[in-house]
């Protein structure tokens, strides 16, 4: 049974073509939306597809369908998007003109996690079964040219950082801990609750809370190291350094990380507080690595 919200939520949004040839001859095109769960995965998205017409993938078709999903939305309970997340590079132009029609504030960011997840479903299950499916592999994507890391701002910068393993039973409860900034997810039900989810911990006893809205600010994506540098990706192609790291500790980071992809689903956090023995957390975001359609 679906248990609606009423106030506003963020939406994740796909408008891209799918690996189906219509009859036309042309690759079929879809526009998909779904909420941004809350760490309470008792709470059922609204989820809506619609498929564009080849002809008419432009920002004006795109306009009125966003328009159509907000009232599907409000016909099913659910407030009005707050902010719309959209991470393709290629059609952030026509999203953004389409959601500025709506008066929708429209974010760049790979924080979409749930719409990912949605995605790989449907190529999995849906796409498959239909008429004019592209069988076989299809040519990837572009690869994004990865720019040089840039260190944190000074704003996000801390005294002192730790590396730390949260159990995932534990982080079923994040929504009950006292937190000024957060973006928590749901802890997929299949993860036993010992599960051992890898993450950063940023210490400022003076400025915990400053650097807690920066953060915020930037989207947290992923962790990751190259190198012997700790990495963390952000918003849609931004990359922050956040420390150099020695041999020994560099190895030990990129494995846990690596390990986080299989057995936590990629599960990873980011968690500010003023001290190491502090209980509350000034900002506290949950991520996941995971490949991009």
């Amino acid at each position: 049974m679906k248990t609606a919200v009423s106030k506003g939520s963020d939406w994740e949004l796909d408008f891209y073509s799918r690996p189906i040839l219509d009859s036309d001859g042309r690759k079929r095109w879809e526009l998909l939306i779904t909420t941004t769960p809350s760490a309470d995965d008792g709470v059922s998205p609204f989820r809506f597809a619609k498929i564009c017409p080849s002809g008419e993938v432009n920002s004006i078709w795109l306009s009125a369908a966003l328009s159509e999903a907000r009232e599907e939305a409000n016909q099913q309970g659910y407030g009005a998007p707050v902010r719309l997340r959209c991470w393709r590079s290629s059609m952030r132009t026509m999203v953004q003109r389409a959601a500025t029609e709506q008066e929708i504030e429209v974010i760049s960011s790979r924080r979409t996690f749930a719409l990912l997840d949605w995605l790989e479903q449907r190529e999995r299950e849906v796409y498959p079964q239909e008429e004019g499916f592209m069988a076989g592999p299809l040519a990837p994507p572009p690869a994004p040219v990865q720019t040089p890391p840039i260190p944190l701002p000074e704003e996000v910068q801390g005294d002192a950082w730790s590396w730390a393993t949260l159990p995932a039973g534990l982080l079923r409860e994040a929504g009950d801990w006292p937190m000024s900034f957060s973006g928590l997810l749901p802890v997929p039900s299949k993860l036993e609750d010992e599960a051992q989810v890898p993450g950063l911990r940023l210490f400022s006893q003076t400025r915990s809370l400053a650097m807690a809205g920066w953060l915020g600010g930037l989207e947290p994506v992923r962790l990751l190291v190259e190198g012997r540098q700790l990495i963390m990706e952000a918003g849609q192609d931004d990359r922050w350094l956040v420390s150099d790291l020695d041999e020994e500790a560099a190895q030990s980071v990129a494995m846990a990380l690596k390990t986080c992809q299989a057995s936590v689903s990629g599960l990873q956090f980011i968690a500010i507080q003023a001290s190491p023995d502090e209980q509350a957390f000034a900002g506290f975001w949950m991520m996941r690595d995971i490949a991009l359609a």
